[in-house]
């Protein structure tokens, strides 16, 4: 560090980085002209000697940066203010890189990110390859809300327990009596693969293997439409064999499910019931109001953006923290039309050993106060 100021210099940046001191000030500088690689190293340099990068020095308070997949999904905007709401109530601040659905265009965002001068990243996206999120962390504190494919070192997590959201899923539809049963899924994603296996292993455990069925993920919404049509096409024709009940990955697929019915004149949910993930906005924008798994979308942002001040002060451990998804009943799902009702009441507990469909609303995530305590 500078002997005669303690505080640390461009040259005591350059040396740590093994670059020029120009090449530091260029950084410093937001100027144009060096690899992306060196400026990462250089940044991280600045990072390890306590070298005020621009943006942060004499400035009140924090800024975080958060990258959402995408801005039109409600599930990201719901996470959003949620880290927004905890970022005030410390007097930080926030800025948002739109990611487009586009991994090119998140990585943009993130390399824009670091220049800026933000204090740590929250990733509401799993869309950012585990390698740029390690260089990012080694430049400041990284988080991201969703389950990744592959680990990144020196990031925390928040996630929900995806396999167990869709068990519940699976556990109230076969209480109100449907043992024929599809899943509709868009994404081959970490997320949504977990509850594909999730529905499937819970329909196997309660006897359905071979009456619970996959549909997607397909090419295109248009396709998977054609496979969705079909099923409901069997439904109007009063086909014996045909499904009675629906969980889709998301709110969004299960609305869109909603929307053929309406359009093929099957009826939500006398004649079939539907059953979405993640409860966000869309499942009260839609008649009958839509049952789904509820992740706590606010709360995991909020969690987040406290990973990530733990980490300005001090925390060095990756912590990963897992939320537990409750199911909200509302009126998209309800009895087969010819269920023994006495009998499936006497027989819920068997199919819900956990109770957890049955949690009152408003309940929060069954989570740790210490993330380290709730890693893994």
């Amino acid at each position: 560090m500078g002997a005669r100021s303690g505080r640390a210099t461009l040259a005591d940046v350059a040396q740590a980085a093994g670059v020029s001191a120009s090449a530091v000030s260029m950084v410093m500088n937001d100027r144009t002209g060096l690899t992306q690689a060196t400026r990462l190293r250089i940044l991280a340099a600045a990072r390890a000697v306590g070298y005020p990068v621009r943006g942060r020095a004499g400035r009140e308070g924090r800024v975080l940066g958060v990258l959402p997949t995408d801005l039109g999904n409600p599930y990201h905007t719901d996470v959003i203010t949620g880290i927004e709401k905890h970022a005030e109530s410390v007097g930080a601040a926030v800025v948002i890189g739109h990611g487009r659905r586009d991994s090119a265009h998140l990585e943009r965002q993130l390399d824009r990110m670091l220049g800026f001068g933000v204090d740590g990243i929250v990733a509401v996206t799993t869309w950012l390859r585990p390698a740029a999120l390690e260089d990012a962390a080694t430049v400041l504190p990284v988080a991201v809300i969703g389950r990744m494919q592959d680990p990144a070192t020196g990031v925390d997590m928040v996630r929900g327990d995806d396999a167990a959201g869709a068990a519940q899923a699976v556990r109230h539809l076969v209480r109100l009596g449907h043992t024929r049963l599809v899943h509709v899924t868009m994404s081959t994603r970490p997320g949504p693969a977990a509850r594909r296996a999730g529905f499937l292993a819970e329909a196997a455990r309660l006897g359905l293997e071979g009456q619970a069925r996959v549909i997607g993920p397909a090419a295109d919404w248009a396709a998977m439409e054609e496979q969705i049509d079909a099923f409901l096409e069997r439904i109007r024709a009063g086909r014996s064999t045909a499904p009675t009940a629906v969980f889709a990955a998301n709110d969004i697929a299960a609305v869109r499910v909603m929307h053929r019915a309406a359009a093929l004149g099957v009826r939500v949910p006398q004649q079939l019931s539907v059953v979405g993930y993640d409860s966000s906005a869309a499942a009260l924008m839609i008649r009958p109001h839509l049952t789904s798994v509820n992740q706590p979308r606010e709360e995991m942002g909020r969690l987040a953006a406290g990973m990530v001040l733990e980490r300005l002060a001090g925390r060095a451990s990756d912590a990963e923290l897992i939320v537990r998804p409750v199911l909200r009943e509302r009126e998209s799902s309800t009895w087969h039309p010819d269920a023994d009702r006495e009998t499936a009441n006497q027989t819920g507990d068997a199919a819900n050993p956990t109770g957890d469909a049955a949690d009152p609303p408003g309940t929060g995530p069954n989570r740790s106060a210490d993330p380290a305590a709730a890693s893994g």
